[in-house]
């Protein structure tokens, strides 16, 4: 889930990227600011979550999804939205307007 967006100067916004689920052992964070890259996701065993941070540009909107146990999709369910992906499902967008 996004946990916050904290906007660090007049151009560049940080974004946290999280996920909690019992069954998830490793989470990647795969977006379009980031080529659909894996990027994996730090798990911290006192909270058992999976997060990332992330600075993006202010004033855009970026799709992404989080990839589980490397086969398993996921949309975040605290996204700013949901549109239609060219496979027939949603991805996440995350807006980074103040």
């Amino acid at each position: 889930m996004l946990t916050k967006k904290f906007f660090k100067t007049k151009d560049e916004a940080e974004v946290t990227f999280e996920f909690n689920r019992g069954d998830v052992t490793n989470a990647a964070l795969v977006a379009d600011f980031n080529d659909w890259q894996a990027v994996e996701m730090k798990y911290n065993k006192k909270t058992q979550t999976f997060k990332t941070k992330v600075r993006l540009p202010k004033g855009e909107a970026f799709h992404f999804r989080y990839l589980l146990n490397n086969s398993e999709w996921e949309n975040d369910d605290k996204a700013d939205q949901y549109l239609p992906n060219e496979f027939g499902s949603e991805n996440s967008v995350v807006q980074t307007t103040p």
